[in-house]
């Protein structure tokens, strides 16, 4: 489904007239020079052309555009590097699981040279007694992803419009929202089939290895699917011309199944909702046992619900992200979103499900601390990508915010100051993003931090999301800040003096 909503125009801007001197101004952290013609908004005229409503793209920024959407460069450790991630990141996940499950959460090793090869029979004597896929496996897991694409399909639902997208000739495609009404579905349907005990949900948290397996084996089977389809269909983009690579990642870019934009369908319904489930199951099995849910396991119930509930709710907001305009939708993020989050993430609630509540018990000022610091941490992240989503869609003239709940203040700004740049583009300089470039991603990685800290200390597995997430952040950093220095040149340099820091202000 795809409309043209916006023009590709040639008008350079902010250009100085000729014969005279660019005029020398005072940009500082938080505290952009608004003399510049360049700052717009914060109650100050716009002094550029301004076309409304539309995102403006120049002739300048049309031939940046078109050498960014080329292969340029291998990532990852190019050919070689992907092919160690997607052979040894299952094995991984399963030797994780193992230790967390079976060995106190403790990392098992060889205890010698010629332990070698029977900790290896080990290893795999556990893969293959408690991590076979099962029917019960394939029902629980194959069901959910039918639930929720058939949810998806027929759900009434909010129709977004993207961003142009430069391969379409800056086209926009509509993105039907309704992940909300499917995700309190979805709990109806789990909640009626726990409590009729057709399908406890205990037996989720219970055969973890049974569910984990299947769900690699969906990564692997919907990638391999989804590339041989863009080769056939001829839809195909930006690809390196080695196959290892571009089956990781991507080969098409906005693979789509009737009303179903599939990366934002696989974005939002499977990881997180599995996710969601994982810790409810988690909790159920505790209540189980001892008649009661600990703190630290409603702790992951709530941060996982509030995680769930901000992709849903603000479903609307992900058409403007990284994600959806840039990335592909190859093994890279199908095999993350169908097994690596919903089953690397949880592995506080792995820990917890399998050890006593004594080995992970703080006193009442730290669970009080740690509940306080979740909820700031995700206001913050929730907030600052509304911002961001919905600037973008002030400047398009598309925005229309959804009252789904909760909203949280400052999530939508009113005039806000940004940097207009000749490409055509506009970089934000308002609200959470005047005081860093990411701050999303600091308020995330807190939350990340949190979810290991709150099973305690014996075990660093709980930890491994956030040590995995501060190198996928930093990385994808780095990405990104590469890329917009090489689109906005020197618009860049100036971004960067009025909004210095990264991650956190006056340190990185």
């Amino acid at each position: 489904m795809v409309q043209a909503s916006v023009r590709a125009r040639g008008a350079a801007q902010g250009k100085q007239p000729t014969g005279t001197s660019a005029p020398e101004f005072n940009h500082g952290y938080c505290r952009p020079d608004m003399r510049d013609e360049q700052i717009v908004g914060g109650g100050k005229e716009r002094a550029v052309a301004h076309y409304t409503p539309g995102i403006v793209i120049t002739e300048k920024g049309q031939a940046s555009d078109k050498k960014m959407d080329t292969h340029h460069e291998y990532e990852f450790g190019g050919p070689w590097g992907v092919t160690a991630m997607i052979t040894l990141f299952p094995v991984l996940m399963y030797y994780l699981w193992i230790c967390l499950w079976f060995y106190d959460g403790q990392l098992a090793h060889p205890t010698s040279l010629r332990d070698i090869v029977p900790f290896l029979q080990r290893m795999g004597a556990h893969v293959y007694n408690d991590a076979f896929p099962t029917k019960r496996a394939f029902v629980g897991y194959g069901g959910l992803m039918l639930v929720e694409f058939v949810l998806a399909w027929f759900m009434p639902g909010f129709w977004q419009e993207g961003l142009p997208v430069p391969s379409l000739g800056y086209k926009t495609l509509w993105y039907k929202c309704n992940a909300v009404g499917c995700l309190y579905a979805t709990l109806l349907i789990a909640a009626a089939l726990h409590v009729s005990g057709v399908y406890p949900l205990t037996q989720i948290i219970v055969h973890f290895g049974e569910y984990m397996t299947v769900s690699m084996i969906a990564g692997f089977a919907v990638s391999i699917a989804t590339y041989l389809h863009a080769v056939l269909a001829n839809q195909t983009h930006r690809m390196s011309g080695n196959f290892v690579y571009d089956f990781f990642m991507g080969a098409e870019l906005n693979p789509r199944i009737g009303p179903i934009d599939l990366k934002m369908w696989a974005e939002v319904r499977i990881p997180w909702i599995l996710l969601f489930l994982i810790s409810v199951s988690g909790a159920l099995q505790q209540y189980e046992e001892y008649g009661y849910v600990t703190p630290n396991m409603a702790f992951m119930v709530l941060a996982t619900g509030l995680y769930i509930n901000a992709c849903a709710k603000g479903e609307e907001c992900i058409p403007q992200t990284w994600d959806m305009f840039y990335e592909k939708w190859g093994f890279m993020v199908i095999f993350w979103n169908f097994a690596g989050v919903p089953f690397t993430y949880c592995y506080s609630i792995v820990y917890m499900a399998a050890h006593d509540p004594s080995d992970y018990r703080f006193s009442t000022p730290t669970y009080i601390f740690m509940y306080a610091l979740l909820i700031f941490a995700h206001f913050v992240f929730d907030s600052s990508m509304a911002q961001k989503s919905r600037f973008r869609m002030q400047l398009q003239g598309t925005l229309k915010v959804r009252w789904t709940f909760p909203q949280w203040p400052w999530s939508t700004l009113k005039d806000p100051r940004y940097l207009q740049t000749e490409h055509g583009n506009a970089l934000l300089i308002d609200g959470w993003w005047q005081f860093l470039r990411k701050p999303n991603y600091t308020a995330d990685w807190t939350q990340s931090f949190l979810w290991g800290a709150i099973a305690g200390t014996h075990s660093i597995i709980p930890y491994y999301y956030s040590l995995f997430f501060l190198a996928v952040l930093t990385h994808r950093c780095g990405r990104d800040f590469e890329r917009c220095e090489r689109k906005y040149g020197k618009d860049w340099d100036k971004y960067c003096q009025i909004v210095p820091y990264r991650f956190i202000p006056f340190v990185y």
